[in-house]
C-alpha cells in the first residue's frame, strides 16, 4: 500500500487541488491575480536593477558623474515597482486565506451533514474521536497546502517568464537555471513519495490519539471510581508516543529536505555568478546581462520555495482527503419520502408488520441490545425475527423482555434510528420510510434510557429552538414530565445552566428533563426505551397516568421492567431472543407465560432489595 501511495502522491495531491480551484474558482483567482503580479514585478525588477547598475552605477564609477534624471528615473521606478508588488503580496494572501478557511468551513459543515444522514448503524463501528479527527484535523490537513497554493501558482508563472528572460539574455546560463529547476522538481519527487506514508500514518494516530482521549473523558466517572487512571493514563501515553514516532519521522524527513530547497537556489546562484563572469570576460555578456541574471536567481530562491511548500504538503493533504472521503462517501444514508400526512392531535397508531432485523457486520447495538456482529460478512446475527405487534390510538403498550432480546432494537425502528431487512413499521398505516423527515419528527418521540442533556438552560434543553415552543409550552412538558417543581426550585429557573450532560441534576432528574423535550413537541407516539428508570415509582406512576389521560393524548410504546410501571400499560408483550412470545395484559401473561412470570418476579426482587437498601442509607443518614 505503501509503494502504490508513493507512486501516485502527487497525481493524487494535483486532483484535490484541483477540487479546492474548482470550489472557489473566483477567490482563486484573485489570489493568483496578486500572486502573479508579484512574480511578474519579482522578474522585472531583476531587470531594472540590472539596467540601474549597468547604465548608472558603472558609468558613474568609470566617469565620476551621475547623470541625476536617469537616477531618479530608477528610483521612481523601483519604488513604483515596490508599491505593486506590495498590491500583489496583500491579494495573494487575502485571496489565498480566505480560500483556505472557506473551504475548511465547508468540508466540516459537509462532514457533520453527512454525519447526520448516516445511520446509526455506521456510527457504531466509528470511535467518537475519530469522528471529531475527520471534523477537525482531517479537514485542515486536506486543505493546508491551499495557503501557499495560489503562491506557488504564481511562481509558476515567474519561472516560466525567468526561464524565458534567461534563454534571451544568453543560453548558457540559462541552462544553469533550467538545470537548478530541475534539480529542484527531482528532490520534491524524492520528498513527496518518502512522505506520503509518514502522514498517512500520522493523520491515522491523530484520529487514534483523539479517539482515546474522548473515551477517557466521557467515562471519567468509571475511570475514577475504578480506579484506572494509571492504566487510562498508560494507554493514552502509548498511543501519544506512536503519534510522537510518526510526527518525529514526518520531521526528519522535512529537516532534510528543507535545507536542500534552501540551498539549491543559492548554489544556482552562485553557478551564475561563476559561469557570468567567464561568459563577461568573453565578451558574450554585458555587465547588465550578469547582474540581472544574478538578482533575478537571487530573488527566486524564496518564491521557488512556494512551490516546495505546496509540494512538501500534498503527502499530508491526501492523507487527510482520503480520511474526508472515507465519511463523504460513506454509504447507507437514510432517505426519507415524501408522504407528509395532515397535521393531528390525535394519537397515532404504530404497526410491526413481519419485522426482521440484523445490525451490520462489526456493529454493536444499543443499550440490553448488546450484540456482537460477526466481521464475516455484511450483517451480522439476525436480532429480530417476524416481530407483528400493535400500539392502538391512546393506548400503553409495555415491551418486556430479558436483556440482549431486541427490546431497543424496536424503540430504535419505531422512530426509524434503523430500518428493518424486511417487513414493515408503519404509524397510521403509512410505512416509515415513505415519510417525510419533518412528518417523522412531528409523529414521534424516542425518550431513551441515557438520557443526554446539552451544556446549556433548561429552557435551550426543553425547548431545542423549535417553533412554537414557549415558555408555556415548556412548563406544560415540565409539568406533565413531573420535573416542574425542582426546575422551579433551582437557582435560575428555566434560565439555570444544567453543566455539560447536565452534572448538576440527578439522574432521576435528567430522565425527567429528556421526557419534557420530547413531549414539548407534542408526539402523537411517544417511545420510552426504559426512560424512567432512574424515577421514583410513584413519580413514574404520575407520569404515566398525566400521558394516558392528561391534556396531551399520545400513544405510548414503553420499555418497561417495574412491574408498577407494566401494570399501568393496556397490552403487554412480552419478547425472548428476538421473537414475540406472547402478548396479553399483565395478569394473563404472569398466568399463562412461565418465562414472563420468572423474569418480572425477578425484577420485583431486585427492586425490592434496591428500596431496601435505599430506606437503610435514609436511616443510617437520620441516625447520623
Amino acid at each position: 500500500m505503501a509503494s502504490v501511495t508513493s507512486r501516485d502522491v502527487l497525481a493524487r495531491g494535483f486532483r484535490v487541488l484541483g477540487r479546492a480551484i474548482r470550489d472557489e474558482p473566483r477567490i482563486f483567482t484573485f489570489a493568483v491575480g496578486g500572486s502573479v503580479l508579484f512574480g511578474g514585478l519579482i522578474v522585472g525588477s531583476a531587470y531594472i536593477i540590472g539596467h540601474i547598475v549597468g547604465r548608472i552605477i558603472v558609468p558613474a564609477l568609470e566617469t565620476g558623474e551621475v547623470d541625476n534624471a536617469l537616477l531618479w528615473l530608477g528610483a521612481v521606478t523601483l519604488l513604483a515597482v515596490s508599491a505593486l508588488r506590495v498590491v500583489g503580496i496583500f491579494g495573494r494572501r487575502l485571496g489565498a486565506g480566505y480560500m483556505q478557511f472557506r473551504l475548511q468551513a465547508r468540508y466540516r459543515r459537509l462532514v457533520t451533514g453527512r454525519y447526520l444522514d448516516l445511520p446509526l448503524s455506521w456510527h457504531h463501528r466509528h470511535a467518537t474521536g475519530t469522528l471529531l479527527s475527520n471534523a477537525n484535523s482531517d479537514v485542515e490537513a486536506a486543505w493546508f497546502p491551499i495557503a501557499p497554493l495560489p503562491f506557488a501558482v504564481g511562481t509558476m508563472v515567474m519561472l516560466f517568464g525567468a526561464v524565458g528572460s534567461l534563454f534571451f539574455t544568453d543560453w548558457v546560463l540559462a541552462l544553469v537555471g533550467v538545470a537548478t529547476f530541475v534539480g529542484l522538481a527531482l528532490i520534491n519527487v524524492f520528498y513527496s513519495r518518502r512522505m506520503a506514508p509518514r502522514q498517512a500514518r500520522a493523520q491515522l494516530m491523530r484520529g487514534e490519539v483523539s479517539a482515546i482521549a474522548h473515551e477517557s473523558f466521557d467515562g471519567a466517572l468509571v475511570v475514577k471510581t475504578m480506579g484506572r487512571e494509571s492504566t487510562e493514563t498508560d494507554r493514552f501515553a502509548a498511543q501519544a508516543r506512536e503519534l510522537r514516532d510518526a510526527l518525529i519521522s514526518v520531521g526528519r524527513l522535512r529537516g532534510l529536505f528543507d535545507p536542500l530547497m534552501e540551498t539549491l537556489p543559492s548554489l544556482g546562484t552562485l553557478a551564475v555568478l561563476v559561469v557570468g563572469t567567464l561568459r563577461l570576460r568573453a565578451g558574450d555578456i554585458t555587465v547588465t546581462d550578469l547582474v540581472s541574471v544574478a538578482f533575478l536567481f537571487t530573488v527566486l530562491a524564496f518564491p521557488v520555495r512556494a512551490i516546495g511548500w505546496v509540494l512538501a504538503e500534498l503527502p499530508r493533504s491526501v492523507a487527510g482527503w482520503d480520511r474526508l472521503q472515507h465519511v463523504l462517501t460513506a454509504t447507507g444514508e437514510m432517505r426519507y419520502g415524501t408522504i407528509n400526512p395532515e397535521k393531528s392531535d390525535e394519537p397515532a397508531r404504530l404497526s410491526f408488520d413481519g419485522v426482521d432485523y440484523a445490525y451490520p457486520a462489526s456493529a454493536e447495538t444499543d443499550n440490553d441490545d448488546m450484540v456482537n456482529a460477526s466481521t464475516a460478512g455484511e450483517q451480522g446475527p439476525t436480532v429480530l425475527h417476524d416481530i407483528s405487534l400493535v400500539v392502538p390510538e391512546g393506548r400503553t403498550v409495555a415491551l418486556v423482555g430479558p436483556t440482549g432480546s431486541g427490546k431497543s432494537t424496536i424503540a430504535s425502528l419505531a422512530v426509524r434510528l434503523v430500518d428493518p431487512d424486511s417487513g414493515r413499521v408503519l404509524v397510521d398505516d403509512h410505512d416509515l420510510r415513505d415519510l417525510t423527515a419533518a412528518a417523522l419528527a412531528d409523529t414521534t418521540a424516542l425518550v431513551a434510557q441515557i438520557p443526554f442533556i446539552f451544556d446549556d438552560s433548561v429552557r435551550a434543553n426543553v425547548a431545542l429552538d423549535r417553533a412554537g415552543v414557549d415558555d408555556d409550552a415548556v412548563w406544560a412538558a415540565l409539568r406533565l414530565a413531573q420535573a416542574d417543581d425542582f426546575i422551579r426550585r433551582l437557582p435560575e429557573g428555566l434560565d439555570t445552566m444544567v453543566g455539560e450532560r447536565g452534572t448538576s441534576l440527578s439522574g432521576g432528574q435528567r430522565q425527567r428533563l429528556t421526557l419534557a423535550r420530547a413531549l414539548a413537541g407534542r408526539p402523537r407516539l411517544l417511545i420510552l426505551d426504559d426512560a424512567t428508570s432512574a424515577v421514583d415509582p410513584r413519580v413514574e406512576a404520575a407520569i404515566l397516568a398525566g400521558l394516558r389521560g392528561g391534556e396531551q393524548p399520545t400513544s405510548i410504546l414503553v420499555v418497561a421492567y417495574r412491574r408498577a410501571t407494566i401494570a399501568l400499560a393496556d397490552e403487554v408483550v412480552y419478547i425472548e431472543h428476538g421473537r414475540v412470545v406472547a402478548a396479553g395484559t399483565h395478569q394473563e401473561l404472569l398466568a399463562s407465560t412461565p418465562g414472563y412470570a420468572d423474569l418480572v418476579t425477578a425484577y420485583e426482587r431486585a427492586e425490592a432489595e434496591r428500596e431496601r437498601e435505599h430506606a437503610y442509607e435514609d436511616e443510617g443518614a437520620v441516625t447520623a
